[in-house]
């Protein structure tokens, strides 16, 4: 693998996934709004920076062109399906054999032995009507675009990320393919580390059509209950 690109670069995320790709040599391509295309400044020079709305076809069709992998954060922004129209336009116009690895939350339900405990399913809910109220969030969309990637024969992962924080890299995070796996009771992750995931999982066939939940290696319960079998495992 060769090229990559990450679609909303300049966000928290993205600029942790411009850093990784870059130290394992990739050649990088970025999409990120023109108003935020300063925040790129520090790699100027190393990353090719196409600036547009991420839900842009024509954006993305240019974007992606060439590349052997697609890194795309997937943000629910307004209510104008700009997680749906993300997910569908790099899945349209990505090359045929690109891996293709999209970040969400543990809000997204891969299959019925996901399991949410009632606060978790009770905050996403408040959350999401406030959000929708405003206008600022569409939780529903992003449910929709992953419904979108599972059901599609591209070579997909979808990424589903616990709470972040900020911090040095404690390494890799460990998964589990479902949530409520208590390796996941922590609910906690270094945003650089969850960064460090997505860009380790574009070379790891084993995550193809795999929607790994993820929390950070060094939390109480990755350390409590890590075991090596391919339901809780690291890229």
């Amino acid at each position: 693998m060769k090229k990559v690109c990450i679609i909303g670069a300049s966000g928290k995320l993205g600029l942790y996934m411009v850093q990784h790709a870059l130290d394992r040599g990739y050649d990088v391509v970025g999409v990120c709004r023109e108003k935020s295309v300063r925040k790129l400044d520090a790699f100027k020079g190393r990353i090719t920076i196409i600036p547009g709305m991420t839900n842009d076809r024509n954006i993305i069709k240019e974007a992606v062109k060439g590349c052997d992998g697609v890194l795309t954060v997937l943000v629910p922004w307004g209510v104008q399906q700009y997680s749906s129209g993300t997910a569908q336009a790099v899945m349209d116009f990505a090359e045929p054999d690109a891996r293709l690895i999209f970040s969400c939350g543990w809000h997204i339900r891969r299959d019925e032995q996901d399991v949410y405990s009632w606060k978790f399913k009770a905050l996403v809910k408040i959350f999401g009507s406030i959000a929708r109220l405003f206008r600022l969030v569409e939780l529903d969309d992003q449910v929709e675009a992953c419904r979108r990637i599972f059901a599609s024969d591209t070579k997909w992962t979808v990424v589903r990320g616990s709470d972040l924080e900020e911090g040095g890299s404690q390494g890799l995070p460990v998964w589990s393919r479902h949530v409520g796996n208590p390796v996941l009771e922590s609910n906690l992750t270094r945003r650089i580390d969850f960064a460090l995931f997505m860009v380790a999982a574009l070379e790891n066939d084993a995550l193809i059509h795999e929607a790994p939940a993820i929390v950070g290696c060094q939390t109480p319960s990755a350390i409590a209950h890590t075991v090596k079998n391919s339901d809780n495992t690291s890229p």
